[in-house]
């Protein structure tokens, strides 16, 4: 059974720069990774204009009913036309990429550990986390380096939408985690702890164990058996 690894966490906490080293590091033979900002939805009836006004760090701007049923068909060894975004136009592309099943599937965005049914898909789940302050600094960079945007433009967003969602949303979603990693500083060991997870992963994909779920250990008959001893 494929295995799937869920990577959330503040937008600019490193999620992307961690998997990918990790990538670097095992090799894409066993290992595909994927990113959930190709699951916001396509706008592309909506003009321009109006697709800036969008708030991004909120579930609504994402495709969940897309993004499950491909994670299904992943875990259960199927390919998939995964849709592609673009950020300078704020909507998908006319392009699909083929995503082939491996054993561990990587799944990274800020809403990771957010929706219940994609939780339940999850193997291992993982929340990165970093100081507001340098989450700030690192978006800053990307949004001017890599999507050109304005510095009026990237501070606005921040502070209108997505650190006002990180504490309502984001954040909140880190007590699903298996593991908490602190990626707050440029020499830390969050590659080298998400890299022992995904080769122990690797190993475990050919066994069919699966960890007891909250509702699987607390049902009525064990409460009612240990409050009427």
């Amino acid at each position: 059974m494929n295995r799937l690894i869920l990577v959330g966490g503040g937008s600019s906490s490193g999620k992307s720069y961690i998997t990918s080293e990790v990538m670097k590091r095992l090799g894409d033979q066993d290992i595909v990774r994927l990113t959930m900002d190709d699951y916001y939805k396509d706008q592309a009836d909506i003009p321009l204009e109006e697709r800036y006004k969008v708030n991004y760090d909120h579930p609504k701007a994402f495709d969940w009913p897309l993004m499950r049923k491909q994670l299904r068909d992943l875990k259960d060894g199927k390919p998939i036309q995964k849709p592609i975004y673009d950020f300078v136009t704020l909507t998908r592309t006319d392009k699909v990429e083929t995503i082939e099943p491996k054993k561990v599937i990587v799944v990274e965005g800020i809403m990771a550990l957010v929706d219940k049914e994609i939780r339940k898909l999850g193997d291992i789940k993982v929340f990165i986390t970093a100081s507001a302050e340098r989450r700030f600094l690192r978006r800053l960079i990307r949004d001017k380096r890599e999507r050109g945007r304005s510095f009026e433009n990237i501070v606005s967003q921040y502070f209108n939408t997505v650190q006002p969602m990180y504490g309502e949303i984001v954040e909140p979603s880190s007590i699903y985690a298996d593991f908490i990693i602190n990626n707050d500083g440029v020499k830390n060991i969050a590659v080298d702890i998400l890299t022992v997870l995904l080769e122990e992963e690797i190993e475990s994909s050919s066994h069919s164990y699966s960890p007891q779920s909250m509702e699987e250990e607390f049902t009525e008959a064990s409460l009612e058996e240990a409050f009427t001893k």
